[in-house]
């Protein structure tokens, strides 16, 4: 993610009012928005928000002249990440020991494993099956049917470092030098139902949903401050995949989530919670 864990970050008060990395100096860092309900329900919201956040930081470290944008595989995460790391299955899982695998194994391209949204398992030496994905394979037409590619000729992202930011301050800082990070919310009925606007939420407090945070800005209406979230139910739900949720500083009409306070689990390795993300996601 980053080469160290100790980061020299610009000071809150210098940070720009809006910043968004769909929007960084003209160019669109961030990653295909990503739909975990197909081709069937997944509860991989944990594998999404993490390698969108990790795919984002790829592309941005690439720089414009080598896009256009990375893509991970998530279903490489729910086999193979899994069977390393126990991050998680379409049963639910932790967006932090995705981080671990990352580090420890790489994450190979979208296209060494597309998503498939059911659990699999990953032996690279066994015959690749609806229950078995390698960790990179292929198809042929007629008998020769699938194999596994050779680790040493497909590309993997790793990270060399990886860690938390918790807070207000933490979080811009982080994703301003950084990029995207992934985050912990409370999935409720009516954040599923959003269309768009500023959302606010009372009471909504416990973390049962993971998604990813691209940047932030202020609505020159209301003067509400916002956190540019990014789902992973599709283009169809909310602003084209996204929401404006506010900030715990906010002083606009739409409120703050004040009890809570912005929360985040940044990298942040946590056991694995069976059935996290299963209420909603």
């Amino acid at each position: 993610m980053h080469e160290k864990m100790t980061q020299v970050y610009t000071p809150l008060a210098d940070l720009p009012a809006t910043f968004t990395w769909a929007d960084y100096q003209g160019t669109n860092y961030l990653t295909t928005l990503r739909n975990q309900h197909m081709p069937v329900y997944c509860g991989s919201c944990w594998a999404m928000g993490s390698t969108s956040a990790l795919a984002d930081r790829w592309n941005i470290k690439q720089g414009p002249e080598n896009l256009p944008q990375v893509m991970l595989s998530v279903q490489n995460v729910i086999s193979c990440g899994n069977d390393q790391t126990g991050c998680g299955t379409c049963n639910g899982g932790d967006d932090g020991p995705v981080y671990q695998y990352a580090q420890d194994f790489g994450i190979p391209h979208e296209s060494c494993s597309n998503y498939m949204a059911v659990n699999t398992k990953c032996n690279d030496n066994a015959a690749v099956t609806d229950s078995n994905k390698p960790n990179c394979y292929t198809c042929s037409p007629g008998r020769k049917g699938c194999s596994a590619i050779e680790s040493g000729k497909h590309d993997r992202l790793f990270v060399s470092s990886f860690g938390k930011a918790s807070g207000y301050a933490k979080m811009k800082q982080e994703i301003y030098k950084n990029g995207p990070i992934s985050c912990g919310v409370d999935a409720t009925d009516k954040m599923e139902a959003y269309t768009g606007g500023i959302y606010s939420e009372k009471g909504a407090e416990s973390i049962d949903h993971i998604i990813s945070l691209v940047g932030w800005g202020v609505d020159s209406k209301t003067n509400d401050e916002y956190w540019v979230m990014r789902n992973s139910w599709g283009t169809p739900w909310g602003e084209d995949g996204f929401m404006r949720i506010v900030t715990s500083k906010n002083t606009g009409p739409a409120g703050a989530a004040r009890r809570h306070r912005d929360r985040v689990r940044l990298r942040d390795r946590r056991p694995l919670r069976p059935g996290v993300d299963a209420p909603i996601a």
